[in-house]
């Protein structure tokens, strides 16, 4: 790491804090040179491999910004929108991959979607699973209500 004071080739690293969860690492670092101290910030890579074939790191905004067009008129907030993208973030991460297709990105964004407002996750849906016909849609909505009965009638459920 060059000292971004003196630019000398190397540093020692004084003292390293792990942080979010694990996913970041900050080091403490200071020049033998110059005797100066800085900071630095690791993260472990994820990368997303797009239809062309092109890499690109991952990206929680544009998880966001996919969940928000999905979400447009309902009433979900950028602090929901925020943690839904943390929970797609940590799922895709749990897989143990360096690199997703952004077509799994885009599948892991339907859970954490459905949990949050069920029209949104329809919109979403449609796309992703490619719907082709109103039989598609019917399915879907014939799977949420399921699920919600289910959920509605497990002890400890409070409505």
């Amino acid at each position: 790491m060059h000292c971004p004071f003196c630019r000398h080739t190397d540093s020692k690293v004084v003292d390293s804090r792990v942080q979010e969860e694990g996913t970041v690492i900050r080091r403490r670092r200071q020049c033998p040179e110059c005797g100066r101290r800085f900071g630095t910030v690791e993260t472990a890579t994820l990368s997303v491999i797009k239809r062309s074939g092109a890499t690109e790191p991952f990206s929680r905004d544009k998880v966001i910004s996919g969940a928000r067009k999905a979400c447009q008129g309902r009433p979900v907030s950028d602090a929901q929108l925020q943690l839904l993208a943390q929970q797609v973030e940590e799922s895709i991460r749990s897989l143990g991959q360096a690199e997703v297709d952004a077509h799994e990105v885009g599948l892991a964004i339907l859970e954490p979607l459905k949990a949050l407002d069920e029209v949104a996750y329809l919109r979403f849906a449609s796309v992703y699973q490619a719907f082709d016909n109103l039989d598609d849609f019917e399915s879907a909505i014939t799977l949420l209500r399921s699920e919600r009965d289910v959920e509605a009638a497990s002890p400890g459920h409070q409505p």
